[in-house]
């Protein structure tokens, strides 16, 4: 039984869901996933770090883009060209290891040799000396990562091994616009997996989702709230094909036309990090309304 969605500022609907189980590998299209305090359940849950336990991603190897995690009955199966799939059951997690993203040391638990061979023998002997061994971890969920308090407002957020906050979003309408400046310079067409979101918004023009402030998902069980904070700087990762690990300059490029963001000091952004404020435990599926409010702040 559907209820009635209340007036809002923005009328819009959940386009996709995607989830990263290890940073900066491929991601996963999902119908439905749980939302939990630090964002959709399972994302960006696992992570890749050299022999130091410094975080490692697609800026160092682009090949990370071509390994394929999936779920099938209570284990994480990752897939790769060349290589025997490497099943990791969701439970499984081996001995503790302090590990690295970004500014944050946070204590994580080591999967083992298995899956650090296998990393390691995936990458090739071409990868940088620095980066040949290889571990894969898994957050410790006792552990608190914070969010940045500057820009929460104060409220404490957490996330797992996502740069810096819970939920990353987009909307089709953004993409849209970036494939037609593409398609004007004569470039093929990118997905959304380029840009690594969350949660995609459908109804809403290009870059509402930058002028969003609070947001309520419509769920079954109840409301969802959840409010955007800081626009995603982009990094070079966009221009990585997810099909072929390859890099071209086009998308990168033609970002940087329209995309200079005053809020981030002229960085180029693309999508906006968002923290949960209310729902753990509730189901967001593909086709949920969604209602938000201005922030023109």
């Amino acid at each position: 039984m559907s209820h009635p969605v209340p007036d809002a500022d923005v009328q819009a609907t959940i386009a996709q869901l995607w989830i990263h189980p290890v940073k900066s590998c491929a991601a996963v299209s999902v119908q439905e996933a749980e939302l939990t305090p630090t964002g959709l359940a399972w994302d960006r849950a696992w992570m890749v770090v050299d022999s130091q336990g410094a975080f490692v991603t697609q800026r160092e190897l682009p090949r990370m883009a071509l390994v394929q995690p999936s779920f099938k009955l209570g284990q994480l199966v990752l897939r790769a060209p060349g290589m025997l799939a490497l099943h990791l059951s969701l439970e499984a997690a081996e001995f503790p290891r302090r590990v690295r993203v970004w500014d944050d040391a946070v204590d994580a638990w080591d999967m083992g040799d298995l899956a650090a061979q296998w990393f390691s023998d995936f990458q090739g002997p071409d990868a940088p000396a620095d980066l040949k061994q290889l571990r894969l971890v898994r957050f410790d969920p006792e552990v608190k990562r914070l969010c940045s308090a500057k820009w929460t407002g104060g409220r404490e957020s957490v996330t797992q091994f996502a740069d810096g906050f819970g939920v990353l979003v987009a909307s089709t309408a953004s993409l849209d616009e970036l494939n037609t400046r593409l398609a004007k310079a004569g470039e093929a067409p990118v997905d959304m997996r380029r840009f690594r979101p969350n949660i995609v918004l459908g109804g809403v023009e290009s870059a509402d989702e930058d002028r969003i402030g609070a947001w309520r998902v419509h769920t079954e069980g109840g409301v969802a709230a959840l409010e955007n904070v800081k626009p995603c700087a982009r990094c070079p990762i966009p221009n990585i094909d997810p099909a072929s690990a390859t890099s071209t300059p086009a998308v990168g490029d033609a970002l940087q036309t329209y995309r200079q963001d005053p809020r981030l000091n002229g960085a180029i952004t693309f999508g906006m990090n968002a923290i949960v404020l209310a729902g753990d435990g509730l189901v967001l599926r593909v086709g949920q309304p969604v209602t938000a409010d201005w922030n023109f702040g």
